[in-house]
C-alpha cells in the first residue's frame, strides 16, 4: 500500500504524459516555452484569477512575494505555528521576524482570534512594524480567510495565501489560491497537483506586483534577460514539467478531487467514534493533501503508527515539532502558553494513506487495523 500512489496514477495516464513528454524533447525547449505558458493560462483560468506565475518551487514562490513586497528587517509576518517549516523560513530569509500564530484545533488552520492578538502584542510591543500574514490551507483545507481578510484590513496588512497544500480546495465555490493580495502553490509531487520534481506557482490580481514578479524570478530582468534592472534570482518551472502538470491538472478537475473527497467520506463512515477525524466546515471543500486523525496522547498515536507499519501499511507525522521549537528559531522570544493547541497536536495528529487511486479494500484494511488497536 502506498501513502500517496503516484505510480498508480502515472499508469493511468501513462499514455499522456509519456507523449507530453516526448513532445517537448522533440521540440527541444526546455526552458519557457509553449507548454509553461499554457499551463500558467490554465491554471489562472481554473483558479479565476488574471496572472498565475510559475517558479522553481512553491519555497520560491513566497520567497518572490516577500522580495516583491519590500519585506525587510524590522518588519513582522505573522505565520501559523503548526505547518511547515519553508512558510516561516522565507521570512526570516528577507531579513524580517516571523510570529508564530496558534492554530484551530479543529480545522489545523490559524486561528483568527489568536492571529489578532498576536497583532495587537506586536504593535503594543512596538519594536517590529506589522506588514504581512501568511495563512496555511493545512492538508488541503482553505485557512479561514473571510475572517483573515478583515482582520487585514483592519490592520493594514498585506496577506499572502501559502496554498501549497490547497490547490483544488475552495470556500463557497471560491478557489484556493484565489484569496489575500496574492497566493502561491507548491508542484511538489506528493501535492494534490504535483509534477515529476520540483515546482510552483504565483496567483494574483495586481497587474504590478505580477510584472515584478516575473522580473525578480529571471535575475531582475527588464525588456530582455541581459537588461537587468534590479537583483532577482533564478526561479523557473521546467517544460516537461509543465508538459506533466497539464495533464494531471485535467485529471485533477475531471476525477481526483471528487475521488479524495469520496475517501475522506468512506474512512470517516468508518472510523467514526474510534478516533477523531477531519472536519471540514460548512461551504468549504478540501482537496485533500493529507487524510489526517487524531489520537488521544502521545503514546496511543505512536503505538498506532507503529502497529499500522507492521501490517504494511504506510502513515505520517505532519508535523513532530511546531515552528517555535524550531532549532533555526531559537533565537526568538515567546511564551510556550501560546501555543496549546499546536504543541498538542504535534504529539497527537497521524496521517494516513489518501490519494485518488486508494481502494475501497485497502481502506477497510487501513481502518481494521485501527478498529483492532483502538478497541
Amino acid at each position: 500500500m502506498e501513502f500517496r500512489d503516484l505510480k498508480a496514477q502515472y499508469h493511468y495516464y501513462k499514455s499522456e504524459i509519456d507523449s507530453a513528454i516526448q513532445n517537448v524533447l522533440l521540440k527541444g525547449e526546455f526552458i519557457g516555452g509553449q507548454e509553461v505558458a499554457e499551463l500558467e493560462a490554465q491554471l489562472a483560468e481554473y483558479v479565476g484569477v488574471k496572472h498565475c506565475i510559475s517558479c522553481a518551487n512553491g519555497t520560491e514562490a513566497m520567497t518572490l512575494v516577500m522580495m516583491a513586497w519590500g519585506i525587510k528587517k524590522g518588519d513582522a509576518v505573522f505565520v501559523p505555528d503548526f505547518t511547515f517549516f519553508s512558510t516561516g523560513e522565507i521570512v526570516s530569509l528577507v531579513g524580517a521576524t516571523p510570529i508564530f500564530v496558534d492554530v484551530d484545533r479543529e480545522t489545523f488552520n490559524i486561528d483568527t482570534e489568536e492571529l489578532e492578538k498576536a497583532i495587537q502584542k506586536t504593535m503594543l510591543a512596538g519594536k517590529l512594524t506589522p506588514k504581512a500574514i501568511i495563512p496555511v490551507d493545512l492538508y488541503g483545507l482553505p485557512a479561514n480567510f473571510p475572517k483573515i481578510e478583515n482582520i487585514a484590513q483592519k490592520y493594514g496588512l498585506l496577506v499572502l495565501e501559502d496554498g501549497a497544500q490547497g490547490f483544488g480546495g475552495g470556500i463557497k465555490g471560491k478557489k484556493a489560491c484565489s484569496f489575500g493580495d496574492v497566493a502561491t502553490t507548491s508542484f511538489f509531487p506528493a501535492k494534490p497537483l504535483g509534477c515529476y520534481g520540483d515546482g510552483g506557482a504565483i496567483f494574483t490580481n495586481d497587474d504590478n506586483l505580477a510584472q515584478l514578479i516575473k522580473s525578480l524570478k529571471v535575475h531582475g530582468k527588464g525588456n530582455d534577460k541581459y537588461d537587468n534592472v534590479r537583483m532577482g534570482v533564478n526561479s523557473r518551472l521546467d517544460t516537461i514539467q509543465a508538459a506533466v502538470l497539464k495533464v494531471k491538472l485535467k485529471a485533477l478537475v475531471s476525477h481526483e478531487l471528487e475521488d479524495v473527497n469520496r475517501i475522506y467520506r468512506l474512512y470517516n463512515e468508518r472510523l467514526r467514534g474510534l478516533v477523531e477525524t477531519p472536519l471540514i466546515p460548512a461551504g468549504y471543500y478540501s482537496s485533500f493533501a493529507q487524510y489526517t486523525i487524531k489520537l488521544n496522547n502521545n503514546e496511543q498515536r505512536d503505538g498506532l503508527q507503529t502497529t499500522l507499519r507492521e501490517n504494511g501499511i504506510p502513515s505520517m507525522i505532519y508535523y513532530v515539532k511546531p515552528m517555535h521549537r524550531q532549532t533555526a528559531f531559537a533565537y526568538l522570544e515567546f511564551d510556550e502558553n501560546d501555543f496549546e493547541v499546536s504543541n498538542e497536536l504535534c504529539k497527537i495528529v497521524l496521517s494516513l494513506p489518501m490519494h485518488p487511486y486508494l481502494s475501497e479494500e485497502n481502506i477497510d484494511v487501513v481502518c481494521d487495523v485501527i478498529k483492532a488497536y483502538i478497541v
